[in-house]
């Protein structure tokens, strides 16, 4: 387009800018007259002060010195919606894309839909992250929306879509949100009380997810071709159905098999038939079991299970029904993979080790998150510290009025 100056016109107390620009909208490139706000009022006379002026220039020096073709000037939503959650669809595993999806539709939507992606400066990004910082997020959920709008405008730069420094940058998330809930990792003691009080087969997927840390998904895609030579090799993942690669090219790396697994993979394999194909944990159908379906059918339920109270108040009697306390809590599956850590850790094995065995693409993430130290493991470390320090040689010739005395 030729080079335009603009004109500066008043509407309702503020100054703005107008001029044309073409833009698509609805994948028609159209031209718009498009007014931009320079700020208040605050002169009486009619025509508009030097520092509107000069607003005015910079921004129509923005506007004319712009790169960005015009079928690629369109608004976030229409962006987001054409363009980028279709690239996320096809090239992020299914859980990340709903991940995003899910940010954009509950979270930055409402804020930024309709306003022009080119024009989107880092104060913009700092007000919708300011104004999502007063729902009641953690503080990981709030990095997590700011990396999804980093990556929103990276590949916005990527694709000419945008021009300029990524305006997610320099942003902050709310420094007085909530600090997430600590993870939980399941102690060997309740790992088996858990498959003491579990049926089959929920009992065998448990001790798979406890004795080798396998994630979810990766257990539902388990087949019996993948079980050989007293190692799991972990080909697939199931996310909702869906069939997808193992999470990185680490998460393929054989897991052994200890000899309590082994015999509980053997007796389930009796079960099911003597099957040396297919599914290992599979429905009446042949299909694949669903590991969230046999958490709600199987193992709530018996975690879960009430005994009938009997109490007496103001003489009357009355009945209720509480939680049987003698059971073991469930904390999830995920709960397991951080227990086998865990665990590991305590009986002195290695961090690198434990890196392997969990199949992490560094050991960074092993030691912050799948590793979690007991009361007793700091009472126990302190110990040590107190038996490593040599005692003091005491001078049993010193008395106590001698030793604070001081020399004049």
């Amino acid at each position: 387009m030729r080079k335009q100056n603009g004109h500066i016109v008043r509407i309702s107390g503020r100054w703005y800018v107008r001029y044309w620009e073409r833009r698509n909208i609805g994948g028609t490139v159209e031209q718009k007259r498009v007014s931009h706000v320079l700020g208040p009022v605050t002169t009486r006379g009619k025509h508009p002060p030097a520092d509107i002026k000069e607003a005015a220039e910079e921004h129509m020096d923005r506007i004319n010195g712009t790169s960005i073709p015009a079928e690629r000037i369109t608004a976030i939503g229409d962006f987001i919606e054409n363009v980028y959650l279709p690239w996320i669809d096809q090239h992020k595993r299914p859980s990340t894309a709903k991940g995003y999806r899910d940010i954009w539709e509950h979270h930055l939507q409402p804020l930024c839909a309709n306003r022009l992606m080119k024009d989107v400066r880092t104060f913009h990004v700092q007000g919708w992250l300011n104004s999502i910082g007063q729902k009641e997020l953690s503080r990981n959920s709030l990095k997590r929306i700011k990396s999804c709008v980093s990556a929103i405008f990276k590949l916005a730069k990527q694709l000419d879509y945008f021009e300029g420094e990524n305006p997610a940058r320099d942003t902050a998330v709310n420094p007085s949100a909530p600090e997430p809930e600590e993870t939980y990792a399941y102690s060997l003691e309740e790992l088996n009380s858990i498959l003491a009080h579990i049926p089959e087969p929920a009992t065998t997927a448990f001790a798979v997810a406890a004795f080798t840390g396998l994630r979810i998904g990766e257990i539902e895609g388990l087949c019996w071709d993948d079980y050989r030579n007293g190692e799991i090799q972990v080909s697939r993942s199931i996310w909702n159905g869906r069939e997808t690669d193992p999470k990185t090219r680490k998460s393929r790396a054989p897991v052994p098999v200890i000899r309590h697994l082994a015999e509980r993979l053997e007796m389930h394999r009796l079960r099911s038939g003597n099957r040396q194909s297919g599914p290992i944990f599979s429905t009446g159908k042949g299909t694949r079991q669903s590991m969230n379906n046999l958490l709600k059918r199987i193992i709530l339920p018996a975690l879960n299970r009430c005994e009938l109270c009997r109490k007496v108040e103001h003489g009357k009697a009355d009945h209720e029904y509480k939680r049987d306390a003698s059971l073991p809590e469930w904390h999830g599956w995920h709960a397991a993979r951080r227990g086998l850590g865990s665990n590991l850790y305590r009986l002195g094995v290695p961090d690198m080790v434990i890196q392997r065995i969990l199949r992490h693409a560094n050991v960074s993430t092993t030691t912050a998150y799948y590793i979690k130290t007991a009361a007793d493991d700091v009472r126990g470390a302190m110990g040590k510290l107190e038996n490593s320090i040599p005692k003091p040689a005491l001078d049993t010739n010193r008395t106590p009025d001698s030793a604070s005395s001081k020399p004049m």
